[in-house]
């Protein structure tokens, strides 16, 4: 008897489900929306007004971005807990896509107002949003956990993908033309990405109905081919002991305890090293520096955009006879994206010098991860593959190395002296080991809790883990206010000293508690 599950894998794209790439892009153009605004937002707030901005204070704006961040990853914990019981994870999506694409909408009028509408809807549709998708992805592998680490590597793939194109396009847009422009396009790729997954959820099948629906269709299902897996797969729990269950959540607790140290570090990328990136790095590029870094971004802008739509047409081959509507619209976003990538190129090319924008540097991790996510991908089904503990803390120490390559970078640096215009391989070199830190940490998290955590508990677990986040982004926040003051005090140097030393020590400790984690996890790999 094959279930509804196993049949997704029959229609395989890349080796996984045809549904996993419905995913991958939905998400994509959700973290295009995301972090194209996320980019924008401390620039504008502490712009001047007659460029265009609020004129805030640093700390100011680095506050409201911590608190936003904060609440991203905070209601996540009541969207899992809403889908769960109510809407199920389909339409919790859906929903969440809606309210993001109203809050983007409500950003471009660029009203103090509308501001915070506009964050409040992003906090409240994200939480709809985020937890499911990744609900949606454990269910698909219920039966085929060996695969469970590659295809979050792969989902994290489409987060990252659309975080490169929203942060170059919307960033470039804000920087060069107006913030209200910027801030709208997240809002036009939102929409278009909740469409895409309107017309084409039937792919997946039973999985992400609502509670009141899977009870209905098991019923149907009773004394027909399939019905007993049916109702193993959404109704039923894993046949382990509680005290097995209750150290596995101890397992996920100890997890989630260190991630708050990696995300506090890792969101200085849309704070303190985009206030670098402005201030403090030489961005201005002539002559051969300048030629040569248009050929560099072209083609950093053209290659990862041209494997995408390979992916995506490798999709089109499987689905489009059954879901034409949902492959149209995302074959209309790809043909905007294109034509707006046409253009931007276009206009480098016909100026003689180039001012890189600041929030330009925000695309390298995403660069990053889309060149290096196929390789962890494959070290982690390999047979050199890593603990969960080991991957927590190498990534940790990655995260704490790059923010050494910023410390050293620095040094030179002085507050109340003329300011130093730091070369550019500083912040490039951050990227890198962060990206690097980030490949460890944050898609092998979301498969260890899908493996640890009992089937009922999938979704509000999620929302938890996103709590945890929401501690760290808040932190981040709270802590990248005071880089003047530190700054004053001591040196921009010390400032990103503070976040070299910090990662590392915690990495050094959650390795060292690989022993206790194993027993904990009772055999979970």
């Amino acid at each position: 008897m094959n279930t509804d599950i196993d049949s997704m894998f029959k229609d395989k794209v890349l080796g996984h489900p045809a549904g996993l790439f419905v995913l991958f892009f939905t998400e994509m153009w959700e973290r295009f929306s995301y972090y194209g605004m996320r980019a924008l937002l401390v620039l504008f707030l502490i712009s001047s007004i007659s460029s265009g901005g609020f004129g805030w204070e640093k700390a100011e704006a680095l506050s409201l971005y911590g608190t936003y961040t904060m609440g991203v990853y905070l209601t996540p914990v009541f969207g899992g807990l809403i889908a769960d019981k109510l809407l199920g994870y389909r339409w919790a999506v859906i929903f969440g896509a809606l309210i993001m694409t109203l809050g983007h909408a409500a950003m471009a009028v660029e009203t103090p107002l509308f501001l915070y509408i506009g964050l409040g809807c992003l906090m409240v549709g994200n939480g709809l949003f985020k937890p499911n998708m990744t609900s949606i992805i454990s269910n698909m592998y219920k039966n085929h956990e060996g695969k469970k680490d590659g295809a979050y590597s792969i989902f994290y793939m489409g987060v990252n993908a659309g975080a490169f194109l929203g942060i170059m396009l919307c960033g470039y847009i804000g920087e060069n033309y107006s913030w209200s422009l910027g801030f709208g396009l997240a809002g036009i790729f939102m929409f278009i990405g909740m469409l895409q997954f309107y017309f084409t959820q039937n792919i997946f099948g039973n999985i992400g109905l609502s509670p009141k629906k899977i009870k209905e269709l098991s019923f149907e299902n009773i004394g027909k081919d399939g019905d007993q897996d049916f109702v193993d797969n959404n109704l039923e729990e894993e046949n382990v002991s509680s005290k097995v269950v209750f150290d596995r959540l101890i397992a996920v607790g100890v997890f989630c305890v260190f991630t708050v140290f990696f995300w506090a570090a890792f969101e200085q990328a849309g704070g303190s090293m985009t206030i670098f990136a402005e201030e403090y790095t030489q961005r201005n590029l002539t002559g051969i520096y300048g030629t040569v870094f248009k050929y560099v971004d072209a083609l950093l802008t053209i290659l990862p955009l041209g494997i995408i739509t390979y992916v995506l047409y490798l999709l089109f081959k499987k689905t489009f006879a059954k879901y034409a509507v949902g492959n149209i619209i995302l074959s209309i976003s790809f043909i905007i994206i294109w034509g707006i990538v046409g253009w931007k190129i276009n206009r480098d090319f016909s100026k003689d010098s180039v001012e890189v924008p600041a929030t330009w540097f925000g695309i390298l991790n995403s660069l990053f991860i889309i060149t290096l996510a196929p390789f962890f991908s494959k070290w982690w089904e390999s047979k050199y593959n890593l603990s969960g503990t080991m991957k927590y803390g190498l990534g940790l120490l990655l995260l704490g190395l790059g923010f050494g390559f910023l410390a050293l970078g620095s040094q030179g640096i002085v507050a109340g002296e003329p300011v130093v215009k730091v070369s550019m391989f500083w912040l490039i070199a951050a990227y890198l080991f962060h990206t690097m830190g980030e490949l460890c940490i944050s898609p092998v998290s979301l498969s260890y809790i899908s493996k640890l955590v009992p089937a009922k508990w999938i979704g509000f677990m999620f929302g938890v883990y996103y709590l945890f986040i929401a501690m760290g982004n808040k932190l981040a926040g709270t802590v990248g206010s005071y880089i003047e003051e530190i700054e004053k005090a001591y040196s921009i140097s010390g400032f990103f000293l503070i976040f070299t030393v910090i990662p590392i020590a915690a990495g050094l400790i959650i390795a060292g508690l690989s022993p206790v984690m194993k027993r904990l996890m009772h055999g979970v790999k």
